[in-house]
């Protein structure tokens, strides 16, 4: 079996995927945390691996950037694959300055302009919640490794350059209630709700508006590895 954007077979995936943006760190995710890890789809460079973490099934698969890409492989994932769970595990920009650089953050909602819900399935609301339970297993497996985890409600952008006339990043925070921005996982949530699935949103943060502090590469690989296990601490608990 396969899509017009994943050749993977029937039974190739985990009950539970991850979801990085770029696909190489979904390569580096399975080279690195799981064992027996196996390429199952290349289409359009697009990696994902199927392996296993402390034995058990686990699949890590890159989501593109933007809401329409994530959109297309949450879909198929979830409709023809019999993927039950998503968690994506991207970055963010930062809009609060409790929200610092390296933080790691659950979204406990998206706020999007974005047409995506309408167009696809007539959802007219600008707000869309994640899954309950798998929030819940993320604040748990936080605790147990130690991870100072904060919610945040999280702002899907359609665009990543925007004319300045569309106002400041202080105006989008404070119209849309927001606490940092990222571009996917409003139209993530909205095919879970869709379809009878369920999905979460983790990322780090990797620069803010408030400080002007961005990563270093060093620091972004370190604090996205303690995102990624908490990740997968997660999926084997589903």
């Amino acid at each position: 079996m396969a899509t017009p954007h994943i050749s993977a077979e029937k039974g190739a995936f985990a009950k539970t995927v991850l979801m990085p943006g770029d696909p190489l760190r979904a390569k580096f995710i399975a080279e690195t945390f799981l064992t027996d890890s196996q390429l199952v789809t290349s289409v359009r460079n697009v990696l994902g691996y199927t392996g296993l973490y402390k034995g058990k099934k686990v699949s890590v698969m890159a989501s593109g950037m933007g809401m329409p890409s994530i959109g297309i492989y949450s879909y198929e994932l979830f409709s023809f694959y019999d993927v039950e769970n998503i968690i994506r595990i991207g970055s963010a920009g930062s809009y609060r300055d409790w929200l610092n650089v390296m933080d790691v953050t659950l979204a406990e909602s998206a706020v999007s302009d974005s047409s995506f819900a309408k167009i696809q399935g007539g959802v007219n609301d600008p707000c869309i919640k994640p899954d309950a339970h798998i929030n819940e297993v993320i604040k748990q497996k936080a605790e147990e490794q130690g991870t100072n985890l904060k919610m945040s409600v999280v702002h899907s952008s359609d665009v990543f350059y925007s004319d300045p006339s569309q106002g400041t990043w202080k105006d989008i925070a404070e119209r849309t209630g927001s606490d940092c921005v990222e571009m996917e996982s409003f139209a993530l949530f909205h095919n879970a709700n869709m379809l009878g699935k369920h999905a979460a949103c983790l990322l780090t943060i990797s620069d803010s508006f408030v400080s002007h502090v961005e990563l270093t590469s060093e620091q972004r690989q370190n604090s996205f590895t303690e995102m990624m296990k908490l990740a997968l601490e997660t999926a084997i608990s589903l």
